[in-house]
């Protein structure tokens, strides 16, 4: 997931290297963790957990981004809406951002290990290589389905959530995995439409530039469809009921409107609509997932 807008420079040292964790980005993924850790269990999640096991699932995700700034360094600083990054703009070292991603990193998998167990750290440590080297260096220059394999690392946040409080990951915490990895292409398609000339410049094989806007469109739509299907596999399965189904069944079908809206007719703003309203779909049926979850648990006290 990326920003529509470039935000103002950063005014300092902090804030340039807060910026290199794409915070934004991180705390939607940190929002899915920490939904997956409640929706694990019937219980208040320990505070430990609760506050470990998010302070160390942020704390590698921004070591991720950071790795992520270094190695498309020169991509940025061509495309206008990554140029303003202080990566890009040569203002912090590669070196420096060696040490802050290790730092946060290593930082990170002490924590999740104190605070939570081994099997977090390690999926989350997994999910760290998956996004900062496997999609950032050889997929995203290699291929135009770069967002769709690389969207298994982004999909991980409710599994290591779910792990954190239960040492496990069942089949419920996949189902929210394969929400995040079918939303991925939608959502990140709809802004390589409207930024497709930054994508030009750049030279990475994205959808829109190898393949035509139409192309784009068309698959934009193909997998919102299949996104509305994954979507109710919570319901199916028993591990939600009406609430979320409801929240599922709208939020969905105006996802689908502007895809297909967008697969009609096209324009740049409404590919920005699109990705905005991405944005807030996932957000929201998260939140759904929540509400439901504990109207059922009040609902048998």
């Amino acid at each position: 997931m990326e920003s529509t807008t470039a935000p103002s420079l950063p005014a300092n040292r902090f804030a340039q290297y807060w910026s290199l964790t794409k915070p934004r980005v991180t705390q939607l993924a940190v929002f899915c963790a920490v939904i997956g850790m409640f929706l694990s269990t019937r219980g208040m999640v320990p505070w430990q957990v609760l506050i470990g096991g998010t302070i160390g699932i942020w704390l590698l995700a921004g070591a991720a981004f950071a790795i992520n700034c270094l190695v498309e360094q020169k991509v940025d600083a061509l495309m206008r809406r990554t140029a303003w990054r202080p990566s890009a703009r040569g203002e912090i070292t590669p070196l420096q951002i060696i040490v802050f991603s290790a730092v946060l990193g290593g930082t990170g998998m002490w924590v999740l290990d104190t605070f939570a167990n081994a099997l977090t750290m390690w999926l989350t440590f997994a999910t760290f290589v998956g996004y900062a080297i496997i999609y950032t260096i050889v997929l995203k220059p290699a291929t135009p389905q770069n967002i769709v394999i690389g969207g298994a690392a982004g999909a991980m946040p409710p599994a290591l959530g779910w792990a954190a409080v239960t040492g496990s990951v069942p089949p419920e915490a996949w189902m929210l995995v394969l929400i995040i990895f079918v939303w991925t292409p939608p959502h990140f398609w709809a802004l390589a439409l409207y930024r497709r000339q930054d994508y030009v410049k750049s030279g990475l094989p994205m959808l829109p530039v190898t393949h035509g806007e139409r192309f784009t469109r068309l698959h934009i739509l193909l997998y919102t469809i299949v996104l509305f299907a994954v979507s109710l596999m919570p319901y199916a399965y028993g591990m939600n009921g009406l609430t979320y189904l409801t929240g599922a069944v709208i939020l969905g079908g105006i996802f689908l409107a502007y895809a297909w809206k967008l697969w009609r007719a096209y324009s740049d703003q409404l590919a920005r609509k699109t990705f905005r309203y991405s944005i807030v779909y996932l957000s929201l049926i998260f939140a759904a997932l929540l509400i439901d979850h504990y109207i059922r648990i009040f609902a048998h006290v």
